[in-house]
């Protein structure tokens, strides 16, 4: 139930307050006045997009905030529209709410009927939810759709299977051929790098090797004489020199010690740093050479060729393994299609029995509201396949509102006035969450006279059970309802505003004679209409 309503800086309203009532509470006014906006604003609440050249201008933002009844407890709903990007908050109970968690709430806070309902009404999918609405065993619904999804999976990873199939058959003979080509050299995981690393000692302890001999070399000399000959001749002649000039003993001394550090140096240089542990290199080479061949091949690095491999082992395994798998998959099918087959079977007539107490009671919603009395609604339940060799019914409205009339659509023969009142007698019928409030916006369009107060009727007893919001142009609908609401424009200064006024009782007669035409005749038809509201509280 709705109790209260407040909305601010929402187009032409600058800030509306609203206490609904229990029953009916109907909105009045002129075409234009902006009743339909304060529906919208309802809408907006509860998940509906606005615009952001909604919010008034010079405002920040617009807000909607609404304080509901809910299982016993008060639920308050409050949603901001930002001027500047256009973007919503949306808050319950104070608290930051996403907009999906107020969506899922919506059919418990609000039953809305308008004239998108009645294009709504026009269409099969809606009318055979509708009929199914029903159903005593609402889970083979839900059962069946699963079994058809499921079905629709296995039968997409079947095609799947099926095209890489046909794909890697027609390469299969160049991937056996690159699969031999690269087996035959069996290249292992950063064997290159280690051969290419041992190659780069090998040479490295060559090219060290080449330098202890050059250095030895020196030191002896080939076929001449090498340092050290040359530097003993220094020492012993030093040493001669010395016995006559004292001064050269020193100099001769350290020609003596740079010789035996150069002896010893050559003996150091005899034994140069080999690695004990390099392979033989000429199988080194040719391994590396034919890794390098291999790659010329197949135009690929060596990581490449490996992740080719297992590429390629993967692709001969599923060719191998595909023709089970493609097997276990139309195992699986048969077995799906035999439990739908199963669900359907059960689904069928008791989709039909359903449709059929549907389409009674819905008979029955419709003659008080003013139909003939052997007005039809007849369940039209097409044969279909919902998957090969499996049929279901596919359910829409027929309906037949005069005699002698044959059954057709709703689309081909309803009249506004005549889907205003079978959307009325839908709402009637069709399940609900209880405490939802119902909202009618012009539900009487292209009503009048007699069954205009059959509608009245209709309205008032189900305002009794449920709160109801109605919007309307008639009078004898408006005098009906416990709280009456006038929605009227005022101009101040050079701005517009929408304002809404509880109505007290004179100037509820002033609306209800404005709604009848005014003047004396005006006058009349509301002072009756009260007459009859009089009438019928004592009654009761």
């Amino acid at each position: 139930m709705l109790e209260h309503l407040r909305i601010r800086n929402l187009a032409l309203i600058e800030d509306m307050e609203l206490d609904f009532a229990q029953g009916m509470n109907v909105l009045t006014g002129e075409t234009g006045a902006g009743k339909s906006f304060i529906l919208k604003a309802l809408g907006f609440l509860l998940g509906d997009r606005l615009a952001a050249d909604m919010v008034r201008p010079g405002a920040e933002r617009a807000q909607v905030e609404a304080l509901f009844l809910l299982n016993g407890e008060e639920c308050i709903i409050r949603r901001e529209l930002l001027a500047e990007t256009g973007r919503s908050r949306l808050y319950v109970n104070d608290s930051l709410r996403s907009q999906e968690s107020v969506r899922q709430l919506r059919d418990e806070l609000l039953v809305h009927t308008s004239q998108h309902g009645q294009q709504q009404l026009l269409q099969p999918a809606f009318q055979a939810r509708l009929m199914e609405s029903a159903l005593p065993e609402a889970g083979l619904l839900r059962e069946k759709d699963e079994l058809l999804g499921r079905l629709r999976d296995v039968a997409a990873r079947r095609e799947e299977l099926r095209q890489r199939q046909t794909g890697l058959a027609d390469k299969r003979d160049v991937l056996e051929m690159q699969q031999q080509e690269i087996d035959k050299v069996a290249p292992e995981e950063g064997e290159e790098e280690r051969l290419e690393e041992v190659r780069a000692q090998a040479r490295a302890a060559e090219q060290a090797g080449e330098q202890y001999e050059e250095a030895l070399c020196l030191l002896h000399g080939e076929e001449e004489p090498g340092l050290l000959d040359r530097l003993g001749r220094l020492e012993r002649l030093l040493h001669q020199m010395a016995h006559d000039n004292d001064e050269l003993q020193a100099d001769a001394e350290a020609v003596t010690a740079v010789r035996q550090q150069l002896q010893h140096l050559s003996g150091v240089l005899r034994r140069p740093p080999v690695p004990d542990d390099l392979p033989d290199m000429d199988s080194v080479e040719e391994r590396l050479y034919e890794l390098a061949q291999l790659k010329r091949k197949l135009r690929r690095s060596m990581d490449e060729i490996l992740e080719l491999r297992q590429e390629i082992e993967e692709n001969l395994s599923f060719l191998d393994a595909c023709a089970l798998d493609i097997s276990a998959l139309d195992k699986e099918e048969g077995r799906l299609a035999a439990s739908l087959r199963e669900v359907v079977e059960r689904l069928r007539p008791l989709r039909r029995q359903a449709a059929e107490d549907f389409a009674r009671r819905l008979e029955a919603e419709l003659r008080e509201l003013g139909f003939s009395e052997q007005v039809r609604v007849l369940p039209d339940l097409v044969p279909q396949e919902i998957w090969p060799g499996i049929e279901d019914d596919r359910v829409r409205i027929l309906w037949a509102p005069n005699p002698g009339q044959a059954p057709q659509p709703l689309d081909k023969i309803a009249s506004g006035g005549e889907l205003s009142r079978f959307l009325l007698a839908l709402v009637s019928v069709r399940p609900k969450a209880e405490n939802a409030t119902f909202i009618f916006d012009e539900v009487d369009a292209g009503v009048g006279g007699m069954t205009l107060n059959k509608l009245a009727d209709k309205l008032a007893r189900l305002a009794e059970q449920r709160q109801m919001l109605l919007i309307t142009h008639w009078p004898q609908l408006a005098a009906r309802a416990q709280r009456h609401f006038q929605v009227s424009k005022q101009i101040r200064g050079n701005s517009t505003f929408t304002v809404c006024a509880r109505l007290g009782a004179a100037d509820r007669h002033a609306e209800l004679a404005r709604m009848a035409g005014g003047g004396a005749q005006g006058e009349a038809v509301a002072g009756s209409l009260e007459k009859e509201g009089q009438a019928a509280d004592e009654g009761l």
